[in-house]
């Protein structure tokens, strides 16, 4: 090697080193930024694919206790995709569905600003099973006491028996009633206790009622966050959700 070249290659060293220092951060530059790419990550993910919710009532037993904390997945709904009958959805509230209790959120700091970001459970929605999709019509019940929907009888596993009713229908407003067809972009939503749910069903208008607004017992699809398809917590309750095979044979609405 001649000596002109030493030079070079000893410049082409300091570059390398100058350039390696200028890559490195101070530790609290880094966490700093890791936290923020994180946050960024999180809101993203919240907005686009996966929220975290809690069951805020007993409407969805025995499947979903109150206070299980649930994850709602938000693809399935993706590219004009909409909610299918069998479905556990989480919902926007349309409007005096929920208690104040119901409708309140984490009280801690912390816990609101996690639930901000989509990493702890918010208030303000509701879970239930859809029913009936656009066109449908829902009648309650066949003589074996089961929801009929555009006339076919459904076979419900997952409906928490009520012993003060012959039937699947809620406690309100009983075995005899029939709902839709379903206007388009709406949803008829239930609870799978029956006898303890605040659902599309109890919202309807019944026989002499004069205050009482049609269409109200609709749930609007643009109001649902997504499906959910998993119990998260507790950890004794962990379990996957899928779409049962009830509604199968129900045929297309009107």
């Amino acid at each position: 090697m001649t000596t002109d070249e030493r030079p070079q290659v000893a410049d082409a060293e300091g570059d390398g080193s100058e350039r390696k220092a200028r890559k490195q951060l101070p530790l609290w530059q880094e966490t700093i930024l890791l936290l923020g790419i994180a946050l960024v990550l999180a809101i993203f993910i919240k907005a686009f694919f996966v929220q975290a919710f809690y069951i805020p009532s007993e409407s969805m037993e025995p499947g979903l206790v109150k206070n299980d904390r649930i994850l709602v997945q938000k693809v399935s709904y993706w590219g004009g995709g909409t909610p299918q009958r069998g479905d556990v959805v989480v919902f926007k509230d349309p409007g005096g569905w929920l208690s104040a209790a119901e409708d309140a959120g984490p009280t801690n700091p912390i816990a609101k600003a996690m639930a901000a970001i989509g990493l702890y459970p918010q208030g303000g929605h509701l879970v239930k099973r859809v029913i009936g999709v656009a066109g449908d019509t829902i009648h309650c019940c066949d003589k074996q006491g089961r929801i009929e929907v555009n006339g076919q009888p459904v076979d419900e596993p997952y409906v928490k028996k009520d012993p003060t009713t012959a039937c699947n229908g809620p406690m309100i407003p009983g075995c005899n009633w029939t709902a839709g067809p379903i206007p388009a972009g709406k949803i008829f939503v239930m609870g799978d206790n029956r006898g303890n749910s605040a659902d599309s069903s109890a919202h309807m208008c019944r026989p002499k009622e004069t205050d009482c607004v049609e269409g109200h017992e609709y749930v609007p699809v643009d109001l649902v966050v997504g499906k959910v398809f998993v119990v998260l917590w507790p950890a004794d309750n962990f379990r996957w959700l899928t779409r049962p095979d009830s509604f199968a044979d129900v045929p297309t609405g009107s």
